[in-house]
């Protein structure tokens, strides 16, 4: 109906809502197709917030393609727009979007740089569930530095945060990465 009104901007939505539709069901390249789409018309129409949107969509689909260095490209682009738009949630979003694919990456350290501004943004606008995301990241980034005491640190503040706002998914994922990391300094320390 959309394009047979000719209106940009509802096509634009339709097509970004099956693009996360196709994501979710693990069909990332129709996801990225329609993706690209939505990102030809947010640029046609001058839809900057919207552009942004879609690059990190974008992102999110070469995530989970593997295409870390893409996804980052991607979500490198989305961070710059909110920025823009002084958009300091979106901005979260990115940076921790951003620390992901470069934990994939296995650069630990540019990881934790994103994923602590992300848990500043999160805490500045009292975001439990995405300071908890922030948390675990940084958890998870330690750990694989082997720098089990401060993962720890993490995982026990997340595990607070979940517990606090009934996240029962993110308190069984708190506690598991918690135990890895006990579990890995008890042997370090052996």
């Amino acid at each position: 109906i959309a394009r047979e009104i000719h209106d940009r901007q509802s096509e634009g939505q339709a097509l970004n809502n099956l693009g996360i539709t196709y994501r979710s069901q693990g069909d990332y390249q129709r996801a990225i197709d329609h993706h690209e789409k939505r990102l030809v018309i947010t640029r046609e129409t001058g839809d900057r917030q919207g552009e942004g949107q879609a690059l990190g969509n974008l992102g999110l689909a070469y995530w989970n393609l593997g295409e870390y260095k893409r996804a980052i490209e991607y979500h490198e682009q989305h961070l710059a727009i909110a920025r823009e738009f002084s958009d300091r949630q979106g901005e979260g979003h990115a940076l921790g979007n951003i620390g992901l694919a470069y934990w994939n990456l296995e650069d630990y350290n540019r990881a934790i740089e994103n994923h602590e501004q992300h848990l500043a943004i999160a805490r500045e606008f009292g975001d439990q569930q995405g300071e908890g995301q922030a948390l675990n990241n940084l958890g998870i980034a330690y750990h694989s530095l082997g720098k089990y005491e401060r993962a720890i640190e993490y995982h026990e503040k997340r595990l607070v945060i979940t517990r606090e706002i009934g996240d029962r998914q993110g308190e069984g994922q708190a506690l598991w990465n918690l135990a890895l990391a006990l579990d890995k300094l008890n042997r370090s320390e052996e």
